[in-house]
């Protein structure tokens, strides 16, 4: 798009892909028809006092089998001079062409279109961060929801200080609690005493992991015994399905 809105009549290739048009200072010596060696004389037009990287910047040429050579690309302003220190008829011809080259860059249209490229690559840049923005927030959210497990289910029973029924645990993996106790039991953590009451065998009898309790169901006093878990054992039988790979609903993926 550049090059459409520039003169290309010239014989010498003006790049436009920086932030002002620059020609080959090997270029414009050619064209010139110089006979000094260039190797000599872009030293010597140095000395009219061009600054390099005001008016110009040093870079190495392709190579075409031997070592490469040292180019300058050069500002239009001074290739405009460089043509004028010539005072040859092929000099003035190029420093008209420079001279069209800079005031077609120069043009509103011109301008306009290199603050819309300008414009457009600050959007792509803004882009581009916001992308690599969601990347890491997606990363950031994955670890949350990575590390929500190691603490979830134990924040919830922290927060509890009563005892519960097996019952209750059960919900938590989406159990009943007839599963649940079976669980246990093949464990080795429980036996059913009497066909009725869940009791712990003796190994974990003296852990603080349950608590009996009796209930009186009729008027002549009959009573039930009920066994509850206090949170230490809703914190073992956790650790012990985890162990199981057995998580609790909260605990499991997509949940």
């Amino acid at each position: 798009m550049m090059n459409e809105l520039m003169p290309t009549n010239g014989m010498i290739q003006v790049n436009y892909e920086g932030t002002q048009p620059t020609v080959s200072g090997r270029d414009l010596h050619a064209a010139l028809e110089v006979k000094t060696a260039y190797k000599d004389w872009f030293p010597r037009m140095c000395e009219y006092g061009f600054i390099e990287g005001q008016d110009f910047c040093s870079n190495l040429s392709e190579s075409t089998g031997g070592r490469p050579s040292t180019d300058h690309m050069l500002t239009i302003a001074m290739a405009k001079e460089l043509c004028m220190i010539q005072r040859t008829e092929i000099g003035r011809k190029f420093r008209q062409y420079f001279i069209k080259v800079e005031e077609a860059w120069n043009t509103p249209e011109m301008v306009l279109h290199r603050a819309n490229e300008i414009l457009h690559r600050q959007l792509q840049s803004k882009i581009a961060e916001i992308s690599k923005l969601g990347e890491a927030l997606a990363i950031k959210d994955q670890q949350i929801a990575e590390m929500r497990p190691k603490v979830t289910y134990y924040d919830v029973v922290l927060q509890c200080r009563d005892v519960v029924p097996i019952t209750v645990i059960a919900k938590d993996y989406g159990w009943s609690a007839k599963r649940m106790n079976q669980y246990l039991y093949e464990k080795r953590v429980q036996f059913k005493q009497g066909g009725k009451i869940w009791i712990l065998y003796q190994k974990y009898a003296e852990m603080g992991y349950t608590q009996t309790r009796t209930f009186t169901y009729d008027e002549d006093r009959h009573c039930d015994v009920h066994t509850y878990w206090t949170q230490k054992g809703r914190l073992f039988i956790y650790n012990l399905l985890k162990a199981d790979g057995i998580l609790p609903v909260i605990e499991r993926d997509g949940v």
